[in-house]
């Protein structure tokens, strides 16, 4: 069984786009579980709309703690095997979840793959974003500089135990994702696009961060990671 966790917040001007871009490519036990952060909104009305046409969508009210913790909380109700993180502004061709899945069947724990970087209109912008962020596997490159974007992004269920709890004031869920898979995983970068990754004024992640902050927050998730090998906390 597939889940795929959505975290949105003022989502409806693309996140129904989304949603039938990745419902053709599921079976009828998969699901889309959708955790919104400003309910009450045209974003809750678009999804239970959709939800009532097809049940594999499934909304809940997101905590309203910022990017992770929503995208924890979707993650906390995804009953999938393999569970596909995912953006509510993007668009995913119509072989991701199959070039995923064979990945997944060749061994993997951990799927990131490639993306074209496109404009609000889905024009493309970069070929590659692969190329743009020089993105590979390996702990410390991942550390240093992170691959891991959790639209591209899936991992086995087996993961969780080792994911969660995540801690609370992570810079970002999927980096932390990333870098759980790469200690205890087996990790498969496909340098191949398999969505389009749109970017718009409205986008949440991808703001500029300075030098100080970058190394305060690389800090912190080496302690985390420490505490969660040694330690188990």
């Amino acid at each position: 069984m597939i889940s795929v966790a959505l975290a949105a917040y003022e989502g409806e001007l693309y996140i129904e786009e989304q949603l039938r871009s990745i419902l053709p490519q599921l079976s009828e036990e998969d699901e889309i579980v959708v955790s919104d952060d400003k309910p009450g909104g045209m974003t809750e009305k678009l999804v239970r709309r959709l939800a009532e046409e097809d049940p594999r969508v499934i909304y809940r009210e997101g905590p309203g703690k910022g990017v992770a913790a929503n995208f924890v909380n979707a993650i906390r109700h995804c009953r999938g095997d393999r569970i596909f993180l995912c953006d509510q502004d993007d668009v995913w061709l119509p072989d991701k979840v199959q070039r995923v899945t064979e990945a997944f069947n060749a061994g993997a724990t951990l799927v990131l793959h490639n993306a074209y970087v496109s404009d609000e209109n889905l024009n493309i912008t970069a070929p590659s974003f692969f190329a743009l962020r020089g993105s590979r596997p390996g702990l410390v490159h991942n550390l240093v500089k992170n691959s891991y974007m959790g639209c591209c992004m899936a991992f086995d269920r087996s993961l969780l135990k080792k994911i969660m709890p995540m801690p609370k004031a992570v810079p970002m869920h999927d980096q932390w994702i990333g870098l759980i898979g790469e200690i205890y995983g087996k990790p498969a970068f496909l340098d191949v696009p398999l969505l389009y990754y749109r970017r718009h004024e409205g986008n949440v992640t991808g703001g500029q961060t300075d030098t100080r902050q970058k190394l305060q927050w690389r800090e912190y998730l080496i302690k985390k990671l420490i505490g969660r090998v040694f330690f188990g906390r």
